[in-house]
This record gives C-alpha cells, structure tokens and sequence, in this order.
C-alpha cells in the first residue's frame, strides 16, 4: 500500500504543488469571488465574477486573517469583500464611512459628516431591470466619491433612514448600491477592519443566469464604477421622487 501511496505522488506531486500553490495565491495575493446576490445592482450584477485585490489593505498570512504587514486602509467609496461573523458569509459591499465619520441616510438621502449627497438621475439606465420595472437609478455623489445607487420606490427598506452615527475607531459602515434590497451595517452594524479582505475594481468574467449561464462578454474586465452621465435633477428633487 505504501509503494502505490508513494507512485501515486510521483505521478501527481507538480499537479499537487500547483494546487498548493494557487490556494496560497488566491487566499493571500488575488482571488475572484461569484456573486450570487443583487445588493450591489447595478455596479456588480448577479453571475459576475469580481477580482479581488487581497493585498490592497494588507498582507496575510494565508488561509488566517492574520495580518503580517499593514498595507493601507479602506477609503469611502472603495468596493470590499468582507467575511462578516455577523453574517456568516462573504459580503461584498461599499464603504461609505471610515472611523470618526457621522453618517445618517433620511429617507435614502445619504449624510456624510452632515453634508447630504448629490443624487442626479442618470441620463441613461445602467442596465435592463427585470427584477423591478420601477428600479429608479441615481447618480450619488459625496466627499469626491461617485457611484450609481438603485432604489425601489414600490419595495422600499425598512431602513432607508437611521442615525446619525458615529463610526468607531477600526471599524466602518458599509452599504449595498442597491439601497432598498441590501443587508448591510443597518443590520449587521459596523463592520471590524479584521473582516475586510480585499478590494474590488474590476470584473473577471460574467455569466448571465438569466440566459443559461451564456458569458456577458461585454463584462469580462469591465470597471465596476464607469463615469457617470447624469440630467440636471436636484439631490433633493431625485432622491424624493424615488420615495
């Protein structure tokens, strides 16, 4: 038994050490992470594999979260993965306040340090809605940071308001773009700098479950935050005809 133990891995050891050696990369280099949810519609949409960065904040030992070298920290605006405990699975989500911010959202109005967002209609929508014909798609803009965020005005949270609130030192707030159908730190609170593991900027690959998992070719390598075409519609005005 132990001279087919011992043939077997002559046979199979660089076939082994490949293996061994892209679990080490994709768990402490890069990775790209499925995304089975709409949370973050329209920027990441669902059958959208995203390439991560898991050395953008810090560089780990590999398969622990145990940090060897501090590298930088999230920034408002950044796109992160998070192995939250309190949800018990891998987020993906957008940082909106860093320590020391005070943040508050009224009514899907975002309040960062008690300046509220821009929110501008986009001249165009981003995408075809099939899971809502009456999606309403914003430009949001605050402190230099700009994205697309999507409301429900017929289904809309049950925490489009709340705070204000102070973000903790070493922890963050994070959001979905897809305001209305997201769970986030409204419900799991903030989230600890020790359960970000990495940021995301780009698209790997995309499959359309809608189509039989057929590839969106259009969104291999695609930025997830394209330049934003907006109309002249206020913050105020956009924002209350989406409520």
């Amino acid at each position: 038994m132990s001279k087919y133990f011992v043939n077997l891995w002559r046979s199979n050891k660089n076939l082994v050490a490949f293996l061994f050696l892209m679990v080490l990369f994709r768990s402490a280099i890069a990775d790209w992470n499925v995304v089975p949810s709409g949370s973050m519609l329209p920027t990441i949409r669902i059958g959208d594999r995203i390439f991560v960065d898991k050395m953008a904040y810090d560089l780990r030992v590999p398969l622990t979260h145990i940090s060897l070298v501090h590298l930088a920290d999230p920034q408002r605006g950044d796109i992160v993965t998070i192995d939250s405990k309190a949800a018990h699975e891998l987020l993906v989500k957008r940082v909106i306040g860093v320590p020391g911010d005070v943040i508050a959202m009224r009514d899907n109005v975002l309040y960062v340090n008690g300046a509220p967002a821009d929110y501008r209609s986009l001249a165009k929508a981003p995408m075809r809605d099939a899971l809502s014909g009456d999606a309403v798609y914003l430009a949001e803009r605050f402190d230099g940071v700009s994205h697309v965020v999507r409301l429900s005005p017929m289904a809309p949270s049950p925490r489009s308001s709340f705070g204000p609130v102070t973000v903790p030192a070493g922890e963050y707030l994070m959001l979905g773009d897809n305001r209305d159908n997201s769970a986030d730190s409204r419900y799991f609170g903030f989230i600890p700098r020790k359960e970000v593991m990495g940021r995301t900027r780009n698209v790997a690959f995309s499959l359309n479950p809608d189509r039989y998992y057929l590839p969106r070719f259009g969104r291999f390598g695609a930025a997830l935050d394209q330049p934003l075409a907006a109309n002249s519609a206020t913050a105020s005005n956009a924002a209350s005809k989406a409520n």
